[in-house]
């Protein structure tokens, strides 16, 4: 017998669910990537989806939002059972979704994006002026500050994300699904999302959430669903349960052991950025420098100008004043092959756009700094042998899951390309020198923890605390700022396009560090 409409209305206290999994199970040939998950959301409630990479969440949404079919198990809205065949036919129910990997039209202007599959149309013609009025209508309503008529080609990641996320929100949907959606927002942004949820739940929307930020799971979240190894661990209440409970549940750690105790024996000054002002402005007279055996933490809001700093250092933005010194040797107009033929190396924030060759194997990904170079070539001639197993070294010693190195690095998770990347720097002779992993190697890390959950991120820190114990010098550029105060030996606070403040020692506080990150005016 079918539910009547008031049994499966959904709104808050009721009984049935407003979606739902039974046993939800998805195999991708013989490794199984969900396993008879179930799941339960409520009208009017924020369910947070907390596990690490590859613990099933993504799999869990997708099936969800329709984007994939289930191998077993039953999905249900409003108490009856559906079988979505896409993304379209889930909206069609209500289910909306924001992935992490972005489904824009590049050549498309953001309007015409936002209305994609959904026009409006006047006597068989497209009602632009109608669209492009209801597109900046939404746009102000999030606090995107995005001209409506730009291509989505000419615009940043972040930029991006907010299509993807106005996308949503087009017609209210009844189920939202966001997948790490303030990953590329600033904090002003992501409050202007957080605060359109409570809107939309106040109204009974149900929202599904994924992040790895402990702080938006208290903020945002009623419930936290626990996955690992593609089961569902535990659901728990989101406003009482400690972060310590939370990573236990994830990876059997608890958060004392994520970030690791670092050595701090500094040697001579390996990079030093004098005065340094770069083409777009975002740099102007920044001066900082990092030496062998520490740590050297850059902060502050985005746009502040840190990570363009580092850039340039790596000879990736345009430098019209200031000088960059590598070991003494002026290097402000280097090319990045000539920085890292000198053992300087940058890791970026954006693992599709500027970090990985997506559709090539993991093997062809570490190895790529290091063709053409012995031990891996010979005569100009890939010695493949020595390819495989330098490839298959490297990511058994970053724990890469599943150890397939010959799998695209598309179809490996966040977590896990993060690793291949990570695995890339030590590819090349003068990252895996004599002396242990980076010894004399000089590291530019931007951002290497965004979209990675907390077991990635401990494997990562370690990494690092080692590079730096055997004698690398590390520029860690991040808005995360647990990370940076845990890990830093000194801390840069940029503002405007400068240091501000250079914090060492027990003033490596998250109050110290806050206190230069604003206006004097607007922190007073």
């Amino acid at each position: 017998m079918t539910p009547s409409r008031a049994e499966t209305s959904g709104a808050p206290g009721d009984s049935v669910p407003l979606l739902s999994a039974a046993a939800l199970t998805k195999d991708y040939g013989g490794f199984r990537a969900l396993d008879s998950a179930d799941f339960a959301l409520r009208a009017g409630e924020t369910h947070v989806l907390f596990g690490e990479n590859g613990a099933g969440k993504s799999t869990l949404i997708s099936i969800l939002a329709g984007a994939q079919r289930q191998t077993s198990g039953v999905v249900r809205f409003r108490g009856e059972e559906v079988h979505p065949r896409s993304t379209l036919d889930a909206r069609a129910c209500g289910v909306s979704a924001v992935f992490q990997e972005f489904s824009l039209a590049p050549q498309m202007t953001v309007e015409e994006n936002i209305f994609l599959g959904a026009e409006e149309s006047r006597r068989g013609l497209l009602a632009k002026k109608s669209m492009r009025r209801r597109a900046r209508d939404l746009l102000e309503r999030l606090g995107f500050d995005l001209p409506a008529g730009a291509r989505v080609s000419s615009l940043s990641r972040a930029e991006r994300q907010m299509v993807e996320i106005a996308k949503a929100f087009r017609a209210e949907p009844s189920v939202l699904i966001l997948d790490e959606p303030t990953a590329s927002l600033t904090d002003s942004e992501a409050e202007s999302l957080f605060n359109l949820m409570a809107q939309l739940k106040s109204r009974g929307v149900g929202v599904i959430y994924i992040t790895h930020r402990m702080g938006e799971i208290r903020r945002v979240g009623d419930r936290v669903t626990v996955l690992r190894d593609g089961k569902v661990v535990a659901t728990v209440d989101a406003k009482t349960a400690s972060e310590d409970e939370l990573v236990r549940l994830m990876t059997g750690r608890v958060v004392s052991e994520v970030f690791p105790k670092i050595a701090f024996a500094p040697g001579e000054k390996a990079l030093q950025a004098e005065n340094l002002a770069t083409a777009d402005g975002a740099a102007a007279g920044a001066s900082f420098h990092a030496r062998r055996g520490e740590i050297v933490g850059l902060a502050g809001l985005v746009g502040s100008g840190k990570s363009e700093a580092a850039r340039a250092c790596f000879g990736l933005e345009k430098i019209i004043a200031g000088t960059v010194t590598l070991n003494g040797e002026d290097i402000s107009r280097i090319s990045p092959a000539g920085a890292m033929a000198r053992g300087l190396f940058y890791l970026p924030p954006d693992r599709r756009e500027e970090g990985l060759m997506m559709t090539r194997p993991c093997r062809e990904n570490i190895s790529l700094p290091a063709i053409g170079l012995a031990p891996l070539a010979k005569w100009g001639f890939i010695r493949r042998g020595r390819e495989r197993r330098a490839a298959r070294e490297l990511a058994g010693r970053f724990n890469l899951a599943p150890m397939r190195p010959e799998r695209a690095a598309e179809l490996f998770s966040g977590g896990n390309q993060q690793k291949i990347m990570l695995a890339k720097c030590l590819s090349r002779p003068a990252g895996a020198g004599a002396g242990g992993a980076g010894a004399g190697g000089v590291f530019i890390f931007d951002e290497p923890t965004v979209g990675v959950d907390v077991g990635a991120r401990a494997d990562i820190y370690a990494f690092i605390r080692d590079l730096c114990e055997g004698g690398a010098a590390i520029l860690l550029v991040s808005s995360d700022l647990p990370e940076v105060l845990h890990l830093s030996h000194r801390l840069y606070v940029f503002h405007r396009g400068a240091a501000r403040a250079e914090l060492r020692g027990a003033d490596i506080t998250e109050e110290g560090a806050l206190s230069h990150f604003f206006d004097r005016e607007e922190a007073a």
